[in-house]
């Protein structure tokens, strides 16, 4: 099977088209401009290999000013990606908030796709881009527009609290969109004793422990947290003792009930600099816990995370790739935008509200 840059063109032909169009070396001029980079990644990125990186984040940096381009990206995401060309960074909630005010006519997606799709629904007359449109999600892929319609039968006038992780197409027949930093705040604000949660089965599980509403939920997962188990946090206890551990809402309740502390990934940041603990570990994607150790100081960050695939699929050359070619281009159904984008808007107004 050939090998592709993005979900269209072969990896050595786009190499070739690069390399004839950039200057890919290791220059000095190209370390003294990414040396700040490097010294805020030096402990997760070897020395061995920053010549591969500079040059490609040189030219991202210098061609995104050129294309009137703004970079997006999500915490999940590698470090010479965070550090290296993003302009704004965060959680799924901070980066549709900060979507709605971006000046640049082009957004690159640093992310999965259907935060693309997010970042289309609130800037419809952007161009907006992501470097691999296979950049996919479990959740998202775990229900269709018409399984939501099918639950809002069999539940009718029941509110349909959505989270943020599914298709243009489900936030369209949502009444109002939410994330895992606003989704008990979101619950707790719909009309009614009742209230339908989709899809992250244990976001809504561990949302329900706090409200008392009745939350009807969706089998769906993220294959990054369902995997970790109570057994996990037990075995991490003991080879840590000292350390606190910390998880994503989208675990297994009894994986949330194990740890010291549990919330999205802008509150575990927030979480890990405000209470500095000596030794932490985040029960999370492996690139957000060496993202904050980058950022923090006194904090010995140690490993219990897993590797979403989807976010790896995005690079800093498929990044170049995306800028040079404006590919790939996220398109939405104008029939289907002013439904969903009213649903992240709600979110958004919601939010706001309860700051």
């Amino acid at each position: 099977m050939v090998q592709t840059i993005n979900a269209t063109t072969p990896l050595e032909q786009a190499r070739a088209i690069l390399a004839e169009h950039f200057d890919l070396k290791f220059s000095k001029a190209v370390e003294r401009a990414t040396e700040k980079v490097f010294d805020r990644v030096r402990d997760k990125i070897p020395a061995i290999e920053w010549p591969f990186y500079a040059p490609l984040i040189f030219e991202i940096n210098r061609l995104k000013k050129e294309k009137d381009a703004v970079i997006l990206a999500h915490n999940y995401q590698t470090p010479q990606i965070y550090h290296g060309v993003a302009d704004i960074v965060g959680d799924s909630l901070q980066l549709a908030i900060e979507a709605t005010k971006v000046k640049q006519q082009v957004i690159v997606q640093c992310g999965v796709h259907f935060m693309a799709e997010t970042s289309k629904l609130l800037n419809p007359d952007k161009t907006v881009l992501i470097p691999d449109s296979r950049a996919g999600c479990s959740l998202a892929e775990s229900i269709t527009a018409d399984d939501v319609l099918m639950m809002k039968a069999k539940y009718p006038g029941v509110p349909v609290v959505t989270y943020v992780n599914t298709s243009a197409a489900v936030k369209a027949v949502t009444d109002v969109c939410c994330t895992s930093s606003n989704a008990l705040d979101i619950v707790n604000r719909v009309d009614g004793d009742t209230v339908i949660m989709i899809p992250d089965q244990y976001l809504a599980a561990n949302t329900a422990k706090k409200t008392a509403k009745k939350v009807i939920t969706w089998a769906g997962a993220c294959e990054v947290h369902e995997t970790f188990t109570a057994e996990d946090i037990s075995e991490l206890r003991h080879a840590y003792p000292t350390a606190k551990i910390i998880a994503h809402p989208e675990c297994p309740p009894e994986v949330i009930d194990a740890v010291d502390f549990a919330g999205s990934t802008a509150a575990m940041i927030d979480w890990v600099k405000t209470n500095k603990p000596p030794r932490v570990v985040m029960v999370t994607e492996c690139s957000m816990s060496d993202n904050v150790a980058s950022e923090t100081t006194g904090v010995d960050f140690l490993r219990g995370c897993n590797i979403c695939p989807h976010m790896k699929r995005i690079n800093l050359e498929n990044v170049l790739w995306s800028l040079h070619t404006m590919t790939e281009e996220v398109v939405v159904d104008p029939a289907i935008i002013p439904a969903a984008r009213l649903a992240v808007e709600r979110m958004i107004e919601m939010s706001r509200k309860g700051d």
